[in-house]
């Protein structure tokens, strides 16, 4: 895997003149964040050599790099997902291929069901910790050191530096921002009563399909990661209701502006060396 890495990185550093440090993963519903990206440069992942494509409505499926505010970014509009058939070596391609060019920071938004009581569709929760649920782990399999550790520490998984300034911009700004346990589970169906059940008495607030593979790979990697899930439907015990995809895209529409913002500010706040 890693000469593909080195291959797809190479493909990307003879196009784009300068990589920044800053990376960000667009989740359902939220691809939006590229209207406020400048100067950009974008490729299909059909064009990148080795790259997944995403086969998700609403996950476009484009790389893009550009300036937001005064910073270069690196956007993935679209990921990949276990349920797609993929293994977690192709889900978390993209964080490897991260690593290699020097990205030093992850910004990640999800779509996710919201477990907690006091939480309502369109509410944006800053991801404190996750359970990970889903049956194949991304580190699993034969170790590279040149890649990371055999048994990497995710005690911080989710930057408490980042968090901290997440917080505060979120006051300054009257922002309702929740917190919380992510669980990440395989799917792709959504979960039945008793599973919603179960989950949030092992202490998750939201659950999806996404994020914590990615995650894993990037603290492995030493990326600073800051993640937000967005929550686009209830799986409260006595209010669960039936959902669908379309549905889940346009509850996540209702946060959209609030999480361009705190994504935004954020960033500006960022130290980069380049």
């Amino acid at each position: 895997m890693l000469a593909q890495l080195k291959e797809t990185t190479a493909w990307i550093q003879e196009r784009v003149a300068e990589i920044p440090e800053i990376a960000i993963i667009l989740g359902t519903g939220l691809g939006d964040l590229t209207t406020s990206i400048e100067e950009t440069i974008a490729f299909s992942y059909e064009e990148i050599p080795h790259f997944p494509l995403s086969t998700v409505e609403g996950h476009r499926g484009k790389l893009i790099f550009g300036k937001l505010g005064e910073k270069k970014v690196m956007v993935l509009q679209g990921r990949f997902h276990y349920y797609e058939g993929y293994d977690m070596k192709q889900v978390t391609y993209p964080i490897r291929v991260m690593q290699l060019l020097g990205i030093k920071y992850l910004f990640v938004s999800n779509a996710a069901g919201g477990m907690n009581r006091s939480f309502q569709v369109g509410d944006i929760m800053l991801i404190e910790d996750h359970i990970n649920l889903f049956p194949e782990h991304p580190l699993r399999g034969k170790h590279d050191p040149r890649l990371g550790l055999r048994f990497p520490d995710m005690s911080e998984a989710y930057s408490l530096e980042l968090r901290h300034v997440a917080l505060e911009i979120a006051k300054e700004n009257n922002i309702k921002l929740q917190t919380g346990v992510y669980v990440g589970t395989q799917g792709p169906s959504f979960e039945t009563p008793a599973e919603y059940n179960y989950l949030r008495i092992m202490g998750g607030d939201t659950v999806g399909m996404s994020t914590v593979p990615e995650v894993i790979v990037a603290v492995d990697a030493q990326i600073k990661v800051l993640a937000f899930s967005v929550v686009t439907d209830l799986a409260i015990a006595g209010r669960i209701e039936k959902v669908t995809h379309a549905e889940v895209m346009e509850a996540a529409k209702l946060a959209q502006a609030n999480l361009t913002f705190l994504i935004k500010e954020v960033i500006t706040r960022v130290s980069v060396s380049r």
